[in-house]
């Protein structure tokens, strides 16, 4: 079987043209963040196109100013060289509505030095398709322009089959893999400037997000594919999570919900805490959002190198106060920019992994169960007292244990939790939520009212 690597497509201009939209067109996703705000895009995006039988790979990018010398700018401009530098074909949009302008020149300008294939396209251009204003953009000296509407659809097939043409494309032939070869699906959440695009550059071994030192750098969900080892990992880079009190700004709210819905989508967050600031009643709402969506979870203080012995101890007790509800999590003390403890993470992170796709025999289970009731039976309700006869899994990610017995609506939270930490210490289940759930069994000699 012959495999071919995809073709990488990047999707380039300065901020507001639509690239994210086009993203989003070509992929067929709502990935990539899409609002009429310039600059809402800022990392590089991936994600997977396919036109008949030919993949290809596309990569977003932030609005881009090739001559900007400092500042998050500037980051942004090494993260869209990087695209370039990683692409077989640049597609360079522009703004049929705005018009050329000084950027458009200077992009153009760095493509004709560079040499890389690039193809002109016109954004925006619904109707235009024979318009004179059209014809300005001939200026740019990338051959003919292809008019097109990334949010209606209109003229992207041609666009992206032109872009396609010529490059020698097979068929590519997918490998089949196992199913029960998991990918590891990880989210990295905390508060705005903890360091969690430092953190999964430090995974990497390379300046693969841009970090800046100011709160709300990261704006969009970034996924990364990363293996390590034999076990693959999707990296999530999430926007930082502010109180809602603080979340002023549009683009803000869409990037709560982006992350909100990264870590619905993932199987391990690691929850990043700053040593320096302690831990903060956000960060706990952040780790009470993720236990509430069942993610396993690991526990990182970032910055740990640059504290003394004071904030080591007030960080510590802040946690056992705080996020003693995380006491199934293992922790870590880590300083992401000189990659201190990253190792030891992911090994918790693969852990939390297992731990949350467990297979809990029906004999192995009811046995801890009925071992716990014998060592501490359920407190009675009136004259009763609950009979927890047997139990199964009922799912998993996090893992779910249905317990059937008579009169179990009687059995109170706190006996609950007893049996949580009972069926956790049998199976090893650390790093993952679990969920104890209880089923009455209806007396057949009962009859109905």
């Amino acid at each position: 079987m012959s495999t071919q690597l995809k073709p990488v497509v990047a999707l380039v201009g300065r901020a507001n043209v639509g690239k994210s939209t086009l993203f989003n067109r070509l992929t067929r996703t709502r990935a990539a963040l899409v609002a009429d705000f310039p600059g809402l895009t800022r990392d590089r995006h991936y994600g997977e196109g396919k036109v008949g039988d030919y993949p290809y790979i596309v990569i977003d990018t932030g609005g881009f100013e090739p001559v900007v010398k400092d500042g998050i700018l500037q980051e942004m401009a090494r993260q869209t060289r990087q695209a370039i530098d990683e692409s077989d074909i640049v597609i360079f949009l522009v703004d049929a509505r705005a018009g050329l302008n000084a950027h458009d020149h200077e992009i153009a300008a760095l493509l004709r030095r560079q040499g890389h294939n690039a193809i002109l396209a016109v954004n925006k251009a619904e109707g235009m398709r024979n318009h004179a204003s059209i014809a300005e953009f001939y200026e740019l000296g990338l051959g003919s322009p292809h008019p097109i509407s990334a949010s209606h659809g209109d003229g992207v097939a041609e666009l992206i089959n032109n872009a396609l043409e010529g490059l020698g494309l097979a068929p590519y032939e997918h490998e089949l893999k196992s199913q029960d070869n998991h990918k590891i699906k990880l989210a990295v959440a905390g508060r705005p400037n903890v360091g969690k695009s430092t953190f999964i550059n430090a995974i990497l071994g390379e300046e693969r997000l841009v970090t800046f030192d100011m709160p709300g750098t990261t704006r969009d969900s970034i996924e990364v594919s990363f293996t390590r080892g034999s076990t693959e990992y999707t990296l999530i880079d999430t926007a930082g999570l502010r109180r809602k009190g603080r979340v002023f700004e549009a683009v803000e709210k869409f990037s709560v919900i982006k992350t909100l819905q990264a870590i619905e989508a993932s199987n391990v967050v690691v929850l990043l805490l700053d040593g320096h600031e302690g831990v903060s009643d956000q960060d706990a709402s952040i780790a009470g959002f993720i236990l509430e969506a069942g993610r396993a979870l690991v526990v990182a203080i970032n910055k740990w190198d640059g504290t003394d012995d004071y904030q080591r101890e007030t960080v510590i007790r802040d946690f056992n106060r705080k996020l003693r509800f995380l006491s199934f999590a293992n922790m870590h003390r880590i300083s992401a920019i000189n990659g201190q403890g990253i190792g030891a993470v992911l090994r918790s992170v693969e852990k939390a992994h297992a731990a949350a796709f467990s297979k809990l025999s029906t004999p192995r289970l009811t046995r801890a169960i009925r071992a716990a009731v014998e060592e501490q039976p359920p407190p009675r309700k009136g004259m009763f007292r609950p009979k927890l006869r047997y139990a199964h899994q009922g799912g998993q990610n996090p893992p779910r244990v249905i317990v059937h017995g008579n009169a179990l609506e009687a059995v109170p939270e706190s006996y609950k939790r007893y049996l949580e930490a009972r069926v956790r210490e049998q199976f090893d289940l650390q790093g993952t939520p679990l969920r104890v759930e209880f089923k009455t069994n209806r007396n057949p000699y009962v009859r109905n009212k």
